[in-house]
């Protein structure tokens, strides 16, 4: 591996892959469906979602030793053939001394058992060093149906993750840039009074900024990332920190409307679930951001800690939110917009939380969009031309997306699809289905060894639980969708 970094390094990143702008509406979330309900939900969703993360890591560590029980058998094929060329030489020169009475000073000086150890054994055939992306444990461990639909559902997800990022982007930018400040005008509203400029025409030209300058990481490795992910990290604890303080000040302000929010509403539990069921996503770039560590030996510790520290986040800015406002918007950082009269430093933190959806995604975009090429790369040319993999999957990875949400500023019906069901098979079903495919892909000598990054949660009833629990999590999200456009 070229370039490795720390466990806290790798922690920031997962933490900034988890942590995008749908934390922004868990607040509204909470407000229909009760705090307390919604409390309970979210954290099932955080276990459920560490559960199936270390299913991810038992099935990369399983390809990892398949793909080096593989090499080692390549190895021992070679070393038999050297001993036996070995072994060949040894027998000519023996001939040879026996017709001349004496040892041949050019022949060569080959010491008993000289290959026999060759190759060493490794000390361990389980590691993740290798990144092992999703697709490549779909080839590995799925039949050529279950590969064909992994490959559908993984690449809908991504390619619809990257147009809704970029959507998101882009109009997060309009509503800080643009004097109309409201991205719902009609598209000829001029974005600022002075210039010819419609706010879908700013749009526009704001993602073709967004793809000229974050674009081309989709060319580097996940670890060209660093300073970025860091930079983005500091940006969200601060956006974070500022909306909890902003509500912290409100809720103990009496001269200000409160709410009395009911504990909980169950007629509200399939909205509730629709919003928070990716709250924890992040498993489809894993291997990428895995393998780079350099120590691994922490490793499920280190998730269940990542995973606490964002439980912590959200039940920290939701719960207080729910009391402290009487209503609350869809994206939460809209209830901080400063009223007429406002202090400075109130205008400062409106703007700054405007714009907190561009801080989070820039540093997410790219980590998804190596994460698509790479299971492009492995699923569609493994061994084909250099153009194709440097060159022209990179950029399918990165343009198309990014042109979707530039013809397309409105992607309901993407969000529904994406994350509606791809996105309960990326972080349920596949996770669940490689790690019962790979315990059954196994040799028999790597059956027997012990695998370090076995899942703490190995009884294969946790992953029939865990599949069951997807499937209802899509009815519950299928019964939104009819409800809101029943009601629409």
């Amino acid at each position: 591996m070229d370039e490795t970094y720390s466990s806290w390094t790798g922690l920031i990143y997962i933490f900034n892959l988890i942590v995008g702008t749908g934390a922004l509406t868990l607040p509204s979330a909470f407000f229909h469906s009760g705090w307390a309900l919604g409390s309970v939900l979210m954290c099932i969703l955080a276990f459920v979602s560490y559960v199936t993360a270390t299913f991810v890591v038992e099935a990369m560590a399983t390809g990892n030793a398949l793909i080096n029980f593989s090499k080692m058998k390549q190895l021992r094929q070679i070393g038999r053939c050297l001993d036996l060329a070995q072994q060949s030489a040894r027998n000519q020169t023996d001939s040879e001394d026996e017709s001349w009475g004496s040892p041949n000073e050019e022949s060569p000086l080959n010491l008993p058992g000289s290959v026999q150890n060759f190759p060493s054994e490794p000390l361990s055939y389980y590691t993740i060093d290798n990144k092992v992306e999703m697709g490549e444990m779909a080839g590995l461990f799925f039949s050529q149906g279950g590969r064909l639909a992994f490959f559908i559902c993984f690449t809908c997800y991504l390619f619809g993750d990257l147009s809704i990022y970029a959507a998101a982007i882009g109009q997060s930018l309009v509503d800080a840039l643009c004097v109309s400040n409201n991205f719902t005008d009609p598209d000829d509203t001029l974005c600022w009074p002075d210039y010819p400029y419609t706010t879908l025409q700013a749009y526009r030209v704001f993602l073709f900024a967004f793809l000229m300058l974050f674009g081309p990481f989709v060319f580097f490795n996940i670890q060209k990332t660093k300073y970025l992910q860091i930079a983005t990290s500091l940006t969200r604890w601060l956006a974070f920190s500022v909306m909890i303080t902003l509500t912290v000040q409100r809720l103990l302000n009496p001269s200000l409307p409160h709410n009395s929010p009911s504990p909980a509403v169950l007629g509200g539990f399939p909205a509730l679930l629709s919003s928070c069921v990716y709250a924890f996503m992040c498993h489809h770039s894993l291997p990428a951001l895995l393998a780079p560590m350099r120590d691994k030996r922490g490793l499920q510790r280190s998730l269940v800690a990542d995973y606490t520290i964002v439980l912590a986040f959200y039940l920290t800015l939701a719960v207080p939110a729910v009391f402290a406002f009487p209503h609350i918007n869809p994206l939460f950082s809209l209830n901080f917009v400063p009223a007429p009269g406002d202090s400075a430093e109130l205008l400062m933190a409106d703007y700054f939380l405007i714009l907190f959806p561009v801080f989070t995604l820039t540093a997410s975009f790219p980590v998804i969009s190596v994460t698509l090429r790479n299971n492009l790369q492995s699923t569609l040319s493994p061994t084909r031309t250099r153009l194709l993999r440097v060159v022209i999957l990179p950029l399918l990875a990165v343009i198309p997306p990014v042109l979707l949400a530039i013809s397309m500023p409105n992607l309901e019906i993407l969000v529904g699809i994406t994350g509606s069901y791809a996105g309960v098979g990326i972080q349920y079903i596949i996770p669940a289905t490689l790690v019962l495919a790979s315990r059954k892909s196994k040799p028999r000598e790597l059956a027997e060894m012990e695998n370090p990054f076995t899942s703490p949660f190995r009884h294969p009833a946790w992953a029939i639980l865990v599949i069951v629990w997807a499937l209802v999590c899509m009815t519950c999200v299928t019964v939104h969708i009819v409800r809101s456009h029943l009601h629409s």
